[in-house]
């Protein structure tokens, strides 16, 4: 339940549209129903805005469907990150109406409109192609949340002209979303270009020094570039909600 669907269910209490009865059996869902072996949040949207995000990885196929299940019951979208191929099949066959983003590994069911958060679009940079299932992680999420994106892939520090040639984009966006691997100085580099808040996402992309993305997240941490946000290795999703919460607080 969000803000929206708890201010309709209360005037029509107010209005006398529904039944106070009605009304105690909706709210029975809140804070959370316990599945078991899941204590499914049905009071998060109201806290934060958005509802549960469930983390596909570590969970069977069976314990997707009835998180993804108890979530759509009450009306809400449900977002599934971290959904390899393998265990999707199994899981979309379950929910037909859930769509599968492959190169994102993620999976949505939208059923709930979606609210326009931030009067100007999010700039989502990459560094590398290798670097762009992050990116998408981080972009299905950003929609889910009802923010715009402008795309700028591609445009790492090997050939830094590519950003150069596009640099006039941050003229128009909110803040900068960065994902790099390798050594990470991209996020330094747009940092060091724009006065817009930038949150920087290191990825496992690279060669054995990179260490997993290790390399990128420090020099990603080190950055030079004065207020540089940091999210986890490869947590596209994380920068997502980052730039929601900064967002929600700008209204810009």
């Amino acid at each position: 339940m969000d803000v929206l669907r708890l201010r309709q269910l209360l005037e029509g209490v107010q209005t006398g549209r529904v039944s106070l009865d009605e009304a105690l059996r909706e709210l029975t869902d809140l804070p959370f129903a316990d599945l078991g072996y899941a204590m499914v949040d049905h009071h998060r949207a109201l806290r934060q805005g958005t509802p549960e995000v469930i983390f596909g990885l570590g969970k069977t196929p069976e314990q997707i469907v009835g998180i993804a299940q108890e979530l759509a019951r009450t009306g809400q979208n449900v977002l599934i990150t971290r959904l390899d191929p393998e265990k999707a099949v199994a899981v979309t066959q379950a929910l037909s109406l859930l769509r599968y983003h492959e190169l994102a590994r993620t999976a949505t069911w939208e059923q709930a409109p979606i609210e326009p958060l931030g009067k100007l679009p999010v700039a989502l940079v990459c560094a590398g192609t290798a670097d762009i299932p992050v990116a998408e992680e981080c972009a299905e999420t950003l929609r889910l949340l009802g923010i715009r994106i402008e795309r700028l892939y591609d445009v790492g520090v090997a050939g830094i002209h590519r950003l150069l040639n596009r640099r006039e984009l941050f003229n128009h966006v909110s803040l900068a979303i960065v994902v790099a691997g390798m050594e990470g100085a991209l996020p330094s580099v747009v940092g060091g270009l724009v006065a817009i808040p930038v949150i920087a996402v290191p990825t496992s992309v690279g060669y054995g020094a990179a260490f997993g993305g290790v390399t990128a997240l420090a020099c990603m941490l080190t950055s030079c570039a004065s207020g540089v946000t940091v999210c986890n290795i490869n947590n596209g999703f994380g920068a997502a909600f980052a730039a929601a919460r900064i967002l929600r607080m700008t209204r810009s």
